[in-house]
């Protein structure tokens, strides 16, 4: 049985075909307009080069960068009724109130305050406001909205008023797409509630790519499911994807660091994906990326769902090398996917950072004889900057003094050195498609962040325990084989400024896909 990997990004689409723990094959197409030709031509030259008998292909595993995309560009997002359900409490920070302006009209800026709410303990802050749910769904229909998102205040520790509000909506607009917050986001009102507003602008691009996937499998002739990558390396169905495609954001490098880990066999470290325009950089732990600690901004948008810790440079394989008197600077700008027209090693006149490593001698891409007479105190010049702008980068990522390994992935990392500052490079077979083979490999998985008060009886273990069970029961209702689920997250953190022996607990589980051939 073989496992199909791709990762849609926004240059190229890569795809690999996996038999367990072997990489039978693994190629780059160039990403395309409506998607599906790209992942179409990927995934079949995957299939030939590897000479897989495509009825014995029991899943696909695609990971995709279109939706953070969309926000970014301001593109394909939809209008959205963002309702909070938290006065009287909040008024004075209305829904979107730190969005980017133009990000917000494209959403449309529709913003509505309803009493209701939790205290942090689940307690009642105020009765929900069932009579303005009522004028808000008249509003919606009179502005013809297709989606809106509902969030109150601590809506994690309790749901039921979220719930309570999308049912009374549901009646007068029932073909309204309804987001609640508690599904989405972690504890903090205003990133939450962001998230969710996201998620909801998000729903039809998203219902439209899952089935431009789907076509692109079928015409290929696959029956199998299959799976999209989320931000924290692992697997959600496709049709969870429709409901919450804002999970599937920053979800490129959180592949490229779990390919690094499967194909080195590193479960702590720090990896460096190297691609035609930029580098991202981030660290591993227990094989998975570094989860931020903080709130993530998206667009312009502060959110607080789970993304991986990883940060970019302007260093890529394409990366313009100028001379400006005395000083070389390499990047930020890049010919990106252009480099086979415009790299002087590919016949072009711009001088890239591919032309570098291949003319010193640390590349064989192109034609070598193109770059044979430039000056060797620009490829000096060039190298030591490019050599300096990775250990600034990979510096920053580096927790402790104690050496450990740097794994150089994607088609850019050519440019990597063997060594940085005190530090071993390893550059893995298939480093090219590490981001397919992490798509490939991903796992499924159950989390829990909630407040827990240690009260009646409660002690922190019980209630660790609890999280623990609930965060195995979601991954085990996402498809996780019960017999391979590992903790990979544990902590739990004190609250002392609330009141009632607060701590607030967060554990996550992985596990094998059921039926997992690896």
């Amino acid at each position: 049985m073989y496992r199909l990997g791709i990762d849609v990004g926004g240059t190229n689409t890569d795809a690999v075909i996996m038999h367990g723990r072997n990489v039978l094959s693994g190629v780059k197409a160039s990403t395309t307009e409506d998607v599906t030709s790209g992942v179409i031509e990927a995934m079949e030259a995957a299939i030939s080069k590897a000479g897989a008998d495509r009825s014995r292909i029991t899943h696909v595993m695609i990971g995709t960068t279109h939706f953070t995309n969309a926000v970014i560009e301001r593109r394909h997002v939809n209008p959205v009724a963002a309702i909070r359900l938290g006065l009287p409490a909040t008024a004075c920070l209305p829904p979107m109130v730190d969005w980017p302006d133009d990000l917000r009209d494209a959403v449309g800026g529709h913003g509505y305050l309803v009493r209701g709410g939790y205290e942090f303990d689940g307690r009642e802050l105020a009765s929900l406001d069932l009579d303005e749910i009522d004028r808000i769904a008249d509003d919606i229909n009179a502005k013809r909205i297709g989606a809106a998102a509902i969030t109150s205040v601590f809506g994690p520790i309790n749901a039921k008023m979220e719930e309570e509000a999308r049912a009374r909506l549901l009646k007068k607009c029932p073909d309204v797409a309804v987001v609640l917050s508690s599904e989405i986001g972690r504890i903090g009102l205003l990133e939450r509630e962001s998230a969710a507003v996201m998620n909801a602008s998000l729903l039809k691009l998203s219902a439209r790519t899952v089935d431009a996937f789907a076509n692109a499998l079928k015409s290929a002739g696959l029956n199998c499911p299959f799976f999209i990558t989320q931000n924290d390396g692992t697997l959600m169905g496709a049709e969870i994807v429709k409901h919450f495609p804002v999970l599937t954001f920053a979800s490129g490098p959180t592949n490229s660091m779990r390919g690094a880990a499967f194909l080195t066999g590193v479960r702590d470290g720090i990896v460096v994906d190297i691609g035609g325009t930029t580098t991202d950089i981030g660290s591993l732990q227990h094989g998975f990326p570094r989860q931020a600690a903080t709130v993530v901004d998206i667009g312009g948008v502060r959110t607080n769902f789970r993304m991986p810790d990883v940060f970019s440079i302007g260093l890529g394989g394409g990366s313009l090398v100028r001379q400006k008197g005395d000083a070389t600077t390499v990047g930020p700008q890049s010919v990106g996917y252009r480099i086979t027209q415009e790299a002087h090693v590919f016949g072009g006149d711009t001088l890239t950072a591919t032309d570098i490593a291949v003319a010193r001698g640390e590349a064989s891409v192109g034609d070598a004889s193109r770059v044979a007479d430039l000056d060797p105190a620009l490829l000096n010049a060039a190298r030591e900057e490019m050599t300096r702008m990775l250990e600034r980068a990979v510096e920053r990522t580096r927790l402790s003094p104690d050496p450990i390994p740097v794994i150089a992935v994607g088609g850019g990392s050519i440019l990597m050195p063997y060594q940085i500052g005190d530090l071993n490079v390893i550059r893995p077979d298939n480093f090219a498609v590490a981001n397919a083979v992490g798509a490939a490999i991903a796992q499924i998985s159950g989390e829990v962040d909630r407040i827990f008060s240690l009260e009646k009886g409660l002690t922190r273990e019980i209630c660790l325990k609890q999280a623990e069970d609930e965060a195995r029961e979601k991954a085990i209702r996402s498809g996780a084989d019960a017999a391979t689920i590992e903790t990979i997250e544990r902590e739990d953190v004190p609250l002392a400024y609330l009141p009632g022996n607060a701590t607030r607990i967060h554990v996550k589980v992985v596990g094998e896909m059921g039926g997992h051939d690896a």
